[in-house]
């Protein structure tokens, strides 16, 4: 057997050190895995002359080795931590390890190959995520350090999954922040859309045309509760994307459902997917606030409304301007809501905090003389699973309101 050479993957190498300022070290002791660039101690470690990326150790005050990170001289998070311990140099199995243990717990979650696999940090794999297809994977990288070891990691998923395809959606505005390209590019065979089963329903993903890796599997366990509450009823899909809300009403034997999307093609994906089920179902193009003031002034009303919108909150200072955009859409849906009727509404805006969406829909709900009744409340799956020190990784939020 030969001897290890230097470049050799997990050989431990001396790394490059960022050393901390004094007292920086505690929330990385109680497992985050953030550094800020305010938290380095820039007078003894040269973060301004790393690379974007770089392999690097990180140490507290005192230079005691926390770990092994990628670092980034140009971000507010300068660093992301990879291991616990120094001088580590990933390689395809370091990568197999973790994967294997995000595989680990959605097979024992879901019946079939359809799930989130990698949700970035929460799997230990800051700046990676991978949705899972069957055999084909869509991967999204947001972060330099991730770029610098993407054929490692596209090589280990490869190793472990065998997958047919794989589509590289680095198109994300997230890449912006790191100062990365945009592009999408395919390895093996990848159509336009792909085939999954959601709860035993069809659906096809948009992967190459759609949004983020072109489904959202996080709102999955929100849709199985929406079962019990659409029999019958009519219901209307407020940015509703490929339809995944409305089509699964439809399954559940919702007797009429209605899309709204501003997107053109986003609403041929929702009925294209409502016929791979057997239904078919009312596509209403425009603004979502545009479309339900004037089935409003049509004199309509549905007796279960879903609002589902993209983050309107992406940035703290966004926070009131997207507050009130949340509080006018609910608004305009309750408008629309039959006497009894469930309004499910959505954010996946971290910066919006559960308490206060909940506030908008009691305020909005009195200004209406109408009485609200929180029946439930969801978040992401467990495919999306939060990581305990990084508040970041619960986003998502869902109320089941019954308005009388």
């Amino acid at each position: 057997m030969r001897a290890p050479c230097p470049s050799d993957p997990l050989v431990p190498q001396e790394l490059v050190t960022l050393k901390l300022k004094s007292n920086a070290n505690r929330r990385l002791r109680v497992g985050h895995l953030w550094v800020f660039s305010n938290e380095i101690d820039t007078d003894k470690t040269p973060l301004q002359s790393l690379t974007a990326g770089q392999l690097v150790n990180i140490a507290d005050a005192r230079g005691k080795l926390m770990g092994t990170a990628y670092a980034h001289p140009n971000s507010l998070i300068c660093a992301r931590l990879l291991a616990r311990r120094a001088d580590v140099v990933p390689d395809a199995k370091w990568f197999e390890t973790h994967i294997a243990q995000a595989l680990t717990l959605r097979e024992s979650v879901y019946p079939g190959p359809f799930y989130r696999l990698i949700h970035g940090e929460s799997d230990g794999l800051p700046g990676l995520v991978v949705d899972r297809f069957g055999d084909v994977l869509v991967v999204q990288i947001a972060t330099a350090g991730m770029e610098n070891l993407k054929d490692i990691a596209i090589q280990a998923l490869q190793n472990l999954l065998q997958p047919k395809g794989i589509l590289l959606r680095n198109d994300g505005a997230a890449r912006e922040m790191e100062s990365l390209p945009k592009y999408i590019e395919a390895v093996g065979e990848v159509g336009a859309d792909v085939a999954l089963i959601e709860s035993g329903v069809q659906f096809a993903a948009p992967l190459r045309e759609g949004q983020k890796t072109g489904w959202f599997y996080d709102q999955r366990d929100n849709r199985d509760r929406l079962a019990r509450y659409v029999s019958g009823k009519q219901l209307l899909d407020v940015f509703s994307y490929a339809g995944a809300w409305a089509v699964r009403a439809l399954a559940a034997g919702a007797s009429s459902a209605s899309c709204v999307d501003s997107s053109e093609s986003a609403l041929d994906a929702a009925e294209k997917n409502a016929r791979l089920n057997g239904f078919e179902l009312e596509s209403l193009r425009g603004s979502a606030l545009d479309v339900l003031r004037q089935l409003r002034s049509e004199g309509r009303s549905f007796e279960v409304i879903v609002v589902d919108p993209p983050a309107l909150i992406k940035r703290k200072k966004d926070h009131e301007k997207g507050l009130e955009h949340y509080a006018a859409l609910n608004r305009a849906a309750m408008q629309l809501l039959k006497p009894g009727g469930v309004l499910i509404s959505c954010s996946c805006s971290f910066h919006l905090e559960p308490e206060s969406l909940q506030r908008v829909l009691l305020r909005e709900a009195r200004r209406q003389n109408r009485q609200l009744q929180i029946l439930e409340q969801g978040g992401q799956g467990p495919d999306h699973p939060v990581h305990p020190a990084i508040p970041e990784t619960r986003y998502l939020k869902a109320f089941y309101c019954r308005l009388s």
